[in-house]
């Protein structure tokens, strides 16, 4: 049976609509390279619509020259200037962690965090990148069979969602990474947590693909800075359900070949935009509109 995740209470902010103007909550992102963010139209158009005077800015290392160690002051800029939060990107996920009062459960069971709300003076770390895969895949793919599911990578996102998956139901996640130690930290983490043997290593995907049930790609194969298939679109089978997370393109050759093949799947955007979800809903304290920022999603890509 897979769970609900409910919409967070912030009592701390008042609500607009009793307000006699318009409520304004302001909120950044933090990380490097992060130009072509889509986050600040998705949060800011979503806000407006919901009668929020509601501001996203980018804080960009690269474009202020400056390293990750710049973290600490970022955030204490932040909360001087008010912010209600900031959402956190490479490669700052992990480093933000000692700089936090406290973590949600999931972003400590993650190692990463991702949004990071100021409230009472305290800052509150959480994940959405987890839920944002967990929401999306519950949208599009409810009653896929989950039984066995590969999991290529395990890395920053690929943590994130594997802990989705558990959460999801899966019986067992096979795990494959280049980094064969990045893997195996992943994989005893799954083990401990759930107190018995839910995931393992796979040196090569091909043995497990045949048994298994579906197929998450979480490397950046497939972006437009790294073109390409992760694995030989040979082992996927009209039986898999295939994901990926990566969403520039939003059509990977991956996904191409899996739906030539007649397989159900599942594109990255909706995990994007599902985290942003999440991230809107702890910053405001409002319920998001998600069919509304899908849409706003979709439109967004296509011009882009």
């Amino acid at each position: 049976m897979i769970s609900e995740i409910p919409v967070p209470n912030r009592p701390d902010l008042a609500c607009a609509d009793d307000a006699p103007t318009r409520q304004t909550i302001r909120v950044g992102l933090i990380g490097s390279g992060i130009g072509q963010s889509k986050s600040p139209a998705l949060h800011m158009v979503e806000g407006a619509a919901q009668g929020l005077d509601y501001r996203y800015e980018l804080i960009d290392l690269t474009e202020r020259g400056l390293s990750p160690e710049a973290l600490p002051d970022l955030l204490a800029e932040a909360e001087r200037q008010g912010f209600a939060g900031v959402n956190i990107t490479h490669p700052c996920k992990q480093r933000v962690l000692p700089l936090l009062d406290a973590l949600s459960e999931d972003a400590q069971a993650i190692g990463a965090v991702n949004t990071v709300v100021f409230a009472r003076g305290r800052r509150m770390g959480h994940n959405t990148d987890w839920s944002g895969f967990y929401r999306s895949f519950r949208q599009s793919l409810p009653e896929a069979k989950i039984d066995h599911v590969v999991q290529l990578g395990a890395g920053g996102g690929g943590v994130a969602v594997a802990h989705a998956a558990i959460r999801l139901g899966v019986g067992h996640l096979s795990v494959c990474d280049i980094d064969a130690a990045q893997a195996e930290r992943l994989v005893s983490s799954l083990n401990a947590r759930a107190g018995r043997v839910v995931a393992t290593v796979i040196p090569d995907p091909a043995e497990a693909m045949a048994q298994a049930d579906g197929l998450i790609n979480t490397t950046p194969v497939g972006m437009d800075a790294h073109p390409g298939l992760p694995l030989d679109p040979a082992l996927i089978g009209t039986r898999h359900w295939v994901a990926d997370i990566v969403y520039f393109p939003i059509e990977t050759a991956l996904l191409a070949a899996a739906r030539a093949k007649g397989c159900a799947v599942l594109p990255g955007g909706g995990m994007a935009v599902f985290q942003a979800v999440g991230a809107f809903e702890l910053f405001s304290g409002r319920a998001a509109d998600s069919a509304r920022m899908q849409a706003h999603f979709t439109t967004l890509i296509r011009n882009a």
